[in-house]
């Protein structure tokens, strides 16, 4: 059953299927999509800047204080750099002070990666305005509201994180397939 539209005469059908929202609001609502999630990544980057950190060091940075200590290894595969540049964002956070080398009480054989006790204390004075800022956007949805708004977060974040990865797997594999044909032309 065709459904009827603002802006369309009563009775006139729209092209929408049944249940999907007209185009023009699925462009909003991708509009408004993108407008958050470039705000969330301009706000990392501020945050880092701020903080006097690269983006990559403020995400491992995050990464080491949510998940707990890692490997350099570990957090090669975190932050999709390669074991060389992750040596090198672990040298520049042991030198200011942000995280320490330990071995593996487990195995004396790994180095662990952790975040120095509360060398943290300045980035939440940086991210303070933006955590004030959404506490109050959140404080305007039910507590109804927002589970659903922390489901999304929570089911979302593993979502990016695999897209990352299928996007940095076929950039690989385009500047391997370019590098090839270089080599052979």
């Amino acid at each position: 059953m065709a459904r009827e539209s603002v802006g369309r005469s009563p009775g006139e059908p729209t092209s929408e299927p049944a249940g999907e929202p007209p185009a023009a609001a699925q462009q909003d609502r991708h509009g408004v999509f993108r407008r958050y999630l470039d705000a969330v990544g301009l706000h990392g980057m501020a945050g880092a800047e701020a903080a006097g950190l690269g983006a990559s060091e403020w995400y491992a940075l995050s990464a080491l204080d949510l998940e707990g200590p890692m490997t350099a290894g570990e957090l090669s595969a975190r932050t999709g750099l390669t074991t060389g540049a992750t040596t090198r964002l672990v040298d520049r956070l042991e030198r200011a002070g942000l995280v320490r080398r330990a071995a593996d009480p487990a195995d004396r054989r790994k180095v662990l990666v952790h975040v120095v006790t509360d060398a943290l204390a300045g980035v939440d004075e940086v991210v303070a305005p933006a955590r004030r800022r959404i506490a109050q956007v959140l404080a305007t949805y039910t507590p109804q509201q927002q589970e659903v708004l922390f489901d999304y977060f929570a089911r979302a974040a593993p979502a990016y994180r695999e897209a990352t990865r299928e996007v940095r797997a076929a950039t690989a594999a385009r500047r391997a397939g370019g590098a090839a044909r270089s080599a052979g032309g």
